[in-house]
């Protein structure tokens, strides 16, 4: 069976991943490692994706690597380049972005402004430069939307999720983009509301790990 290591920097990350994992691919043995303390040293001490930051995330993989981690799946979308590093040290194994596979959903046919929504306003720095070049982006947070996450109110999480998806309807978006897998749930919420296609990391993160890591094609 292939060992494929889930590294959360968000606990909200843990859950709807390993969903997707024991629907979409149950073989799969996984292990989560979850270090919460990331994100909040991102966001209080302003020192962004320093080099000690770096370091963390080089720990964390190599750990991984060291139980038999066949592949890594990073979730939290803030930390583009500790994962690019990652990725480049392990080159023998699949190390994916928790965004890869959903960018290369959205910019099918590069139609129209894609609106990108985040809960964690560091994401709106590091996330957009993993977009083609080409593609008309607009970003916005859903401000509250985490701290309701973590309060364990679900639906104003969603709800104030969706009051974004809207939003950037109205700035002409077509189609929108939920960048973290905290947020998946709110798919549908942004869909009713909008009117628009909305596309979550979750279930294209585990397609892409599938085929990469050579669990074979998904059903």
């Amino acid at each position: 069976m292939t060992r494929i290591a889930l590294i959360h920097a968000l606990s909200h990350s843990v859950a709807p991943i390993n969903e997707a994992f024991a629907r979409d691919w149950p073989d799969a043995v996984r292990m989560n490692l979850l270090d919460d303390s990331l994100s909040a040293d991102l966001a209080r001490e302003g020192k962004g994706l320093d080099a000690a930051m770096h370091e963390r995330f080089q720990r964390l993989a190599q750990y991984a690597v060291d139980t038999g981690a066949q592949g890594i799946l990073f979730t939290c979308s803030a930390f583009g380049p500790c994962i690019e590093a990652v990725a480049r040290r392990h080159a023998g194994i699949p190390v994916l972005k928790p965004n890869e596979a959903m960018i290369d959903e959205a910019v099918q046919g590069l139609q129209g402004r894609l609106g990108l929504i985040a809960t964690f306003a560091p994401t709106l720095a590091s996330m957009p430069p993993e977009f083609p070049s080409e593609v008309a982006l607009e970003t916005a947070l859903a401000e509250g939307a985490l701290d309701a996450l973590n309060a364990g109110d679900t639906q104003r999480h969603d709800a104030l999720i969706a009051a974004q998806a809207a939003a950037l309807r109205e700035r002409g978006c077509t189609r929108i983009a939920l960048a973290q897998f905290s947020m998946a749930r709110a798919r549908y919420a942004c869909e009713a509301a909008s009117g628009l296609p909305v596309f979550t990391t979750v279930d294209s993160a585990v397609r892409a790990l599938r085929r990469r890591a050579g669990g074979g094609a998904s059903a």
